[in-house]
């Protein structure tokens, strides 16, 4: 297979250009003496084309015209080129006015200078622009034409077109797309720019195969128009990455990438009390528990930028916590320990108290998947209330500042093990706050975008895999954020918290699931029923069809910040809920569920099952 990668050496470049100037002035002495040069210009011709030559020589040198790759000619290539020229085309004219002072004879007539000055000016760039042609049609013979439009009519849509055209000179841009009235109707390397109301309309009268989003900063809710539009007519929607995400700083066609669920889901940029969280968190040695898991390790990303003179990472599972080791290594704070230890290990939690004496904990530990932990209910009570109680006991003992345990909305009016287990361990901290100098925080919300666990995982896989996507119920519904957004919420909510708060999140609107999993079909290009099958699977133990938040008036207050309220809930006596959940941990080793799930009821008397075996118990 040939070798298509390979430079022509810089030294056969200059060559070949030489050969151009010099093909260019014998062309010039045929066009300006009509193809019949007199006997005196043919006795100058030599002399002449010997300055030529120099002159040019001298400015390819001092300049390395000849030292780019030729294959990747751009128009500041030519730009340069064409100065390169213009500057020896002075020259020379500057040679020739003082030969004639001095000797009173024109060496090159001035017609002569002009019209090489133009052939050389096109042979040069033709050359290269003949190089780049050939260069991409041996690289891809097969590669089929694709029409596009492009989103934004700035300096980033005029780079995606230069890595666009780079990429292949098949590529036709149809149109580009702006909301700024001031540029409709102009061009951008003679590309017509339209505005979005005609987007419509030229996605129906022609067949593109890419939208291509290369504006920066584009809201959720104009970047959801534009993926409908672009699935409605059978387009590819994709977008431009940052620029802090270009290689070196240049843009490359393999770099634009296709928009997913998770980036149509996002909502707006919460703005955080970042001075107030940096004062909290600034020198500060702070835990996370569960911190190689997805809520976990993402407070740890956070939580760099707010430089705590420690981060301590736990976690029992030593494969994720050596890789979000060998990710946070790349950032600028190095001072973080990762411990593997076990939340329901109280004499490892207690040594690691006493080694690195934490200011803040934010506890995400915990056992999340409902199905699983409603067939063993020993096994969540033991991680999420054991486990916690262990933490928050020690974060007592030892004089923590604050306590923020992250839960779930699975707590509300639970109808499943997993929920009930958080709802128990919100009920002992938040009574643990009433005999304490630690400030006990709850933060409870809904379904995380991406994290494990996750039906976007899931469904990827499936879709994938070439289906099928399976869906326990076509009505089921839930709420989703993602894990930045979440997390930050976290961080405001543990910031603003004084102890004994259950704050709730706003999530928004609740997603339909199965209109997600046919929005992802369509993203990858492929059409529900016919290229990917969707089956009903059946609700499975534990789960509801529709989740709550207790995010409303009659049971929520407000706080100073709009997507954060506090739950008004029950709240109990710290020694009766102690002792109701010393007799629940007491039944695990007896390993009875039945009496396990039967205890709990009784603790939460909203707690009712629901397709479940445990709804006999209600």
């Amino acid at each position: 297979m040939a070798n298509y990668n390979r430079s022509t050496p810089r030294s056969i470049i200059l060559l070949i250009d030489l050969f151009i100037v010099f093909i260019a002035v014998i062309l010039a002495y045929l066009l300006r003496f009509n193809f019949s040069i007199p006997q005196s210009e043919l006795i100058r011709l030599p002399s002449a084309l010997g300055i030529f030559l120099l002159v040019r020589l001298i400015t390819f040198l001092s300049t390395k015209s000849f030292s780019g790759i030729i294959r990747y000619t751009e128009i500041q290539d030519v730009v340069r080129v064409f100065l390169i020229l213009i500057s020896g085309t002075l020259a020379l004219s500057l040679f020739d006015m003082v030969y004639f002072y001095f000797r009173d004879i024109i060496l090159i007539p001035r017609a002569i200078i002009i019209i090489e000055f133009i052939a050389s000016t096109i042979g040069l760039i033709a050359f290269r622009l003949l190089v780049k042609t050939t260069y991409s049609e041996m690289k891809n013979p097969t590669q089929t034409s694709e029409q596009l439009i492009i989103f934004g009519a700035g300096e980033a849509s005029l780079i995606t077109i230069q890595a666009l055209k780079r990429a292949s000179s098949k590529n036709k841009i149809i149109a580009l797309i702006d909301d700024n009235k001031k540029k409709i109707g102009k061009k951008i390397d003679n590309i017509n720019i339209f505005p979005t109301s005609e987007l419509e309309r030229l996605l129906a009268e022609n067949k593109i195969d890419r939208l291509i989003i290369s504006a920066q900063n584009v809201d959720i809710n104009k970047k959801n128009s534009l993926a409908e539009l672009a699935i409605k007519y059978g387009s590819k929607i994709q977008y431009v990455p940052p620029v802090q995400k270009w290689i070196n700083g240049e843009l490359s066609a393999n770099q634009i990438r296709n928009i997913n669920i998770l980036e149509l889901l996002e909502r707006d940029e919460i703005r955080l009390s970042h001075d107030n969280i940096a004062k909290e968190i600034n020198g500060k040695i702070v835990w996370i528990t569960g911190g190689a898991g997805s809520i976990g390790s993402e407070i740890a990303r956070q939580l760099i930028n707010f430089q705590p003179k420690k981060i301590i990472i736990i976690d029992s599972g030593e494969t994720p916590l050596y890789h979000i080791d060998l990710e946070l290594s790349k950032y600028q704070h190095k001072n973080i320990e990762y411990v593997v230890g076990d939340v329901r290990n109280k004499a490892r939690m207690e040594k690691a108290f006493i080694e690195f004496e934490p200011d803040i904990i934010y506890h995400a530990a915990a056992y999340k998947h409902v199905p699983l932990m409603e067939n063993n209910p020993s096994e969540a009570i033991y991680t999420n209330v054991y486990g916690t109680k262990i933490i928050a006991d020690l974060a007592n003992k030892y004089n923590v500042n604050k306590f923020i345990m992250v839960s779930t909305d699975k707590a509300v009016n639970p109808t499943n093990v997993m929920g009930a287990s958080k709802r128990l361990a919100e009920i002992y901290v938040q009574s643990l706050n009433s005999i304490s100098n630690t400030a006990f925080i709850t933060t409870r919300f809904g379904n995380v975008l991406g994290s494990n666990g996750s039906v976007i995982p899931l469904f990827t896989k499936q879709i994938q895999n070439g289906g099928p996507i399976t869906l326990t119920h076509p009505d089921i519904t839930r709420f989703f954020m993602t894990i930045p957004e979440a997390c930050q919420l976290v961080l405001e909510a543990g910031n603003r918290g004084n102890g004994g708060e259950i704050f709730v999140f706003d999530m928004g609107k609740s997603v339909k699931i199965l209109d997600l999993a046919k929005k992802m079909v369509q993203l990858s290009g492929l059409e529900v029923g016919k290229d990917i099958q969707i089956i009903y699977t059946g609700l499975r133990p534990g789960e509801k069809l529709y989740e709550e938040l207790l995010a409303n008036d009659e049971n929520t207050l407000p706080t100073e910040h709009k997507k954060i309220m506090i739950a008004k809930v029950r709240e109990y006596e710290f020694n009766n809920i102690n002792s109701e959940i010393e007799i629940v941990l007491n039944l695990i080793d007896h390993q009875d569920n039945m009496k396990i799930v039967k205890k709990i009821k009784e603790i939460i008397p909203e707690f009712k099952s629901k397709n479940s075996i445990y709804e006999q118990l209600d």
